[in-house]
C-alpha cells in the first residue's frame, strides 16, 4: 500500500459499467466484510446527457482485500452461448 495512504482513506477499487454492475461488486465486497462506494450512477445512465462509468471505493486499508475479492468474481465480459442455456419450456398465455 502507499506509504501516504492513511487507513481510512478512500481510494478507487475498479470502474464499472452501470449502477447493476456496481451494486453487485458492492455486494461481494460487504460479504468479506468491506465496505464500498459507487460514484457516477447518473452519468453512467445516461440520465445526465453524458456517457460515464461507475466508480468503487474502498477505504485504502480494505484496498488489498477488496483486489482479492473481485479477483475471484467471474467475469460478466465473456458473451453467452444461448445454444448451451436451458430456458425452460413456453409458458401458456
Amino acid at each position: 500500500m502507499n506509504k501516504n495512504l492513511q487507513p481510512d482513506q478512500p481510494v478507487k477499487l475498479t470502474s464499472v459499467n452501470n449502477e447493476i454492475e456496481a451494486g453487485s461488486l458492492i455486494t461481494a465486497l460487504a460479504a468479506d466484510g468491506i465496505l464500498a462506494n459507487a460514484t457516477g450512477g447518473h452519468t453512467a445512465g445516461f440520465r445526465a446527457e453524458a456517457p460515464g462509468r461507475v466508480d468503487i471505493w474502498v477505504r485504502g486499508e480494505d484496498l488489498q482485500a477488496a483486489l482479492a475479492v473481485m479477483s475471484q468474481i467471474p467475469s460478466t465480459s465473456a458473451a453467452i452461448d444461448w445454444s448451451t442455456v436451458d430456458v425452460g419450456e413456453p409458458l401458456d398465455e
